[in-house]
């Protein structure tokens, strides 16, 4: 991305030292910041931008290779409760290269914010950054419902009646479950711990006015775009522990995730042909492993220097989300169905997330925003659903979200 490059101002200083650095001081003066690390690479990347109200969109953001850098954070549904917001790459630190920041210096805010961070980095006495307890973003909305075992057997109950009586085919339940913080929570730290549990997961920490702070490890990409020309996507469904020594082409599935991971895919192919683009592959579905669980996985890929189609990204981005392995199918009668029943607000859980054109222009990585919970002052907000279908158990669907709240509820306990 086009910038300024500035030297760091204490070179001997350790990469998270200088993460802890720039996000004390987006935190301490109020701005939107995103820190994150791929999948299968080893060095994080972090976003800041020097005005809040600049990431306020509202909505989805283009990824034509020409769009604006940034780190985008989307929610489930985009509402006045919980903002769409697409972070302008005012700030980029990549961990690979530890010694620069890139900064838009014409930037919304520079003139006011930059000689600030500027004197912040080169002073020795900016306590924050050291300090464990950072002034991080809470959602200025009140912590959700919490569902027991017999309110989300309800809800399963509910589901399974509506796909037998044709109303959906399917539909995808969750819950919100609330967590105490250890009494040390350092958000940081647990973005490093879920580092180094989940190397092959996209991890996030993003904090906002208005949005609050979220960290995750989600193994599920919505939408890419990769420096060769590429586009891909992918249907991720249906959900089984990972036995100890057990490997991943030994699993054994029932017809129940078979039928809906199959769903989920059919509805990625579907979109491509509502833009009657024929020239996609398909490869899978194939047994993956996602933290301590198995999921089936189909991948689609389209070579855009082959088939000319530069808005490709942004309009399969805008007919997937959500997707149908986060709400169900068809789409609006399964959406229409979670507003009435589920009886909470996602938030930006099973929203999306990700950099877009970073580290280079025609270079994007959304994900489903999943496996992810919600940090609050006292307490963790953890998330997490399961696909319905007719042959659904509510017994069985409630111990999969119970496996599902482990993946990033484990670095709490």
């Amino acid at each position: 991305m086009p910038g300024n490059v500035l030297r760091w101002p204490n070179p001997a200083q350790a990469v998270p030292e200088r993460l802890r650095q720039l996000v004390a001081f987006a935190l301490l003066h109020k701005l939107p910041v995103a820190l994150w690390r791929l999948p299968n690479a080893t060095a994080p990347q972090l976003c800041l931008s020097f005005s809040a109200e600049a990431a306020l969109t509202g909505l989805p953001p283009a990824l034509e290779a020409t769009a604006p850098a940034g780190f985008t954070f989307f929610p489930f549904r985009d509402s006045d409760h919980n903002p769409a917001l697409f972070l302008p790459a005012d700030v980029l630190f990549d961990a690979a290269r530890p010694n620069e920041l890139r900064v838009q210096e014409a930037a919304a805010g520079a003139p006011d914010i930059l000689p600030q961070l500027r004197e912040y980095l080169a002073s020795s006495q900016n306590t924050a950054a050291s300090s464990p307890i950072l002034p991080w973003a809470v959602s200025p909305q009140p912590a959700p419902h919490a569902a027991t075992q017999e309110e989300y057997t309800a809800l399963v109950e509910r589901g399974v009646r509506a796909i037998e009586k044709g109303k959906v085919q399917k539909v995808v339940s969750s819950r919100a479950a609330r967590w105490p913080l250890p009494a040390d929570f350092d958000a940081l730290a647990a973005f490093t711990a879920l580092q180094e549990r989940y190397p092959r997961a996209f991890v996030s920490l993003v904090s906002a006015p208005g949005a609050g702070t979220w960290l995750g490890a989600t193994p599920e990409v919505l939408v890419e775009l990769t420096a060769d020309g590429r586009f891909c996507t992918m249907a991720l469904a249906g959900t089984q522990p990972l036995p100890p020594d057990h490997q991943p082409q030994h699993a054994i599935w029932r017809q129940k995730e078979i039928e809906e991971q199959a769903l989920v895919a059919r509805y990625i192919v579907s979109c491509f042909k509502q833009l009657r683009l024929r020239e996609y592959e398909e490869t899978g579905p194939r047994t993956v492993v996602a933290g301590e669980l198995l999921h089936l996985r189909t991948d689609f890929s389209v070579n855009l220097r082959a088939v000319p189609f530069p808005t490709l990204a942004t309009d399969m981005l805008r007919l997937l989300h959500p997707t149908s392995a986060v709400g169900g199918m068809p789409r609006q009668a399964a959406l229409e169905f979670l507003q009435k029943h589920e009886g909470y607000d996602r938030a930006y859980y099973s929203g999306f997330l990700g950099p877009v054109n970073l580290p280079a222009p025609g270079v994007t990585q959304l994900f489903v925003n999943l496996r992810c919970f919600q940090v609050r002052p006292q307490e963790a907000i953890l998330y997490a659903g399961t696909g319905l279908t007719a042959d659904s158990d509510p017994a069985k669907e409630w111990q999969e979200t119970e496996l599902k709240l482990t993946t990033a509820g484990a670095i709490l306990t």
